[in-house]
């Protein structure tokens, strides 16, 4: 028995990890109405991949205004870091 807690222990592991090394290198750019908003995996490695993506780690798909800012401006809000004014995220092209 625990040799099997183990093993899935042990898999789990190295599976998160694994994720969190394929984290994008390159900005990703999400458009929106008010601008462009580009986000760095680089800044945010002190976050884990869940904190944003949640149990299902994968592309987050349409954010949309609510859910945007429901991920990253309330988390830079409570974090007190970050950008949280709306041109500092959101920039014209």
């Amino acid at each position: 028995m625990f040799r099997i807690v183990f093993a899935a222990l042990l898999g789990l592991a190295i599976a998160t990890t694994t994720l969190a090394a394929d984290a994008p290198a390159k900005p990703s750019v999400l458009a929106a109405k008010s601008g462009a908003v580009t986000f760095q995996h680089r800044t945010h490695k002190a976050l884990k991949c869940d904190s944003c993506h949640g149990a299902k780690i994968g592309k987050l798909g349409p954010m949309g205004k609510d859910k945007g800012h429901a991920t990253c401006l309330d988390c830079h809000k409570k974090e007190a870091k970050g950008p949280a004014k709306c041109a500092d995220c959101h920039k014209k092209a």
